[in-house]
């Protein structure tokens, strides 16, 4: 660095054949610009730049140095504008990791985002396995759930409540269930987590415990479980995010609401840094704003 700042004094003296004008120029005293150039002398062995009492001027050397010397500097001004460009316009891929079932929510968003930043590139991972955000090398993570991981931040997404659901002919057949202890003789679809093999658990408020719920159908895919839901093989119970469009159409019907109380959140979690991409804080500001107000 102390070379560099020698080479700009030289370029600055060589411009202006004035240490006084250069220092002005670069904020030093003109004292201080003298010292650069013979420290820059000094270390090349040779004389750059004549002096006399009343001038000073370039010697053939000096002149020969200043020419690759104002192309180096005029690079590395370039190097810099280009950078802060870089910081202040969002754009570069972004990888982004949420759980399988939340492209549901992410993808109706992502037309009017890459619309308005055209220049960030959209790598997605569905994925329920829990990645290693640093690891993994993604920029942002989404979550529901307890949050861990005291080396990211967070911010608060959109929450969610899971419904009892099933088809209008399922019910036209089979009647609904008005007591949580009426769902002991329905058929009854469950989800299977992937990762531990569990089946999700029915969180249904009731006056006593109930026995173990029918397990009528059971599948490890969402999509397949919504699937059987709509062809009124049975009740399901679903996150709201993922059947509220079945609802507003009439393809699925909730039960039981008063006794189900059973909710989460989603979180986007980014690693912890002084300085965040451009890229990343209007992704995060995007979804937030579009989640956060529903």
């Amino acid at each position: 660095m102390d070379g560099l700042s020698s080479i700009a004094a030289f370029v600055r003296a060589a411009e202006t054949l004035s240490y006084v004008a250069a220092g002005r120029q670069l904020g030093i005293s003109a004292s201080a610009v003298g010292k650069g150039v013979m420290r820059l002398e000094a270390r090349l062995g040779v004389r750059l730049l004549q002096r006399s009492t009343r001038r000073i001027g370039l010697t053939d050397a000096g002149a020969l140095f200043y020419e690759r010397c104002q192309r180096i500097l005029a690079d590395l001004g370039e190097a810099e504008a280009e950078m802060l460009h870089l910081m202040d316009a969002p754009r570069g891929k972004l990888r982004v990791s949420t759980p399988a079932v939340y492209y549901r929510v992410l993808l109706p968003l992502l037309a009017e985002f890459m619309q308005r930043y055209p220049e960030i590139e959209l790598e997605l991972d569905f994925n329920d396995r829990r990645v290693d955000v640093v690891a993994d090398g993604f920029d942002v993570v989404v979550r529901s759930g307890e949050l861990h991981d005291s080396g990211l931040t967070a911010r608060r997404l959109s929450g969610y409540r899971h419904l009892i659901v099933a088809a209008p002919a399922y019910f036209a057949r089979h009647g609904q269930p008005r007591a949580p202890a009426d769902l002991l003789e329905h058929a009854c679809l469950h989800y299977r987590f992937h990762g531990n093999g569990k089946l999700r658990e029915w969180q249904v408020d009731a006056p006593a415990p109930l026995p173990a719920l029918p397990q009528t159908l059971v599948c490890n895919n969402i999509e397949a479980l919504i699937g059987a839901a709509l062809r009124g093989l049975g009740l399901a119970y679903l996150p709201d995010f993922l059947v509220n469009d079945y609802l507003r159409d009439g393809q699925l019907q909730a039960v039981l609401g008063e006794h189900v109380d059973d909710g989460g959140q989603f979180w986007l979690l980014w690693p912890s840094s002084r300085q965040m991409a451009p890229k990343l804080r209007v992704f995060v500001d995007f979804l937030c704003e579009r989640l956060q107000a529903g």
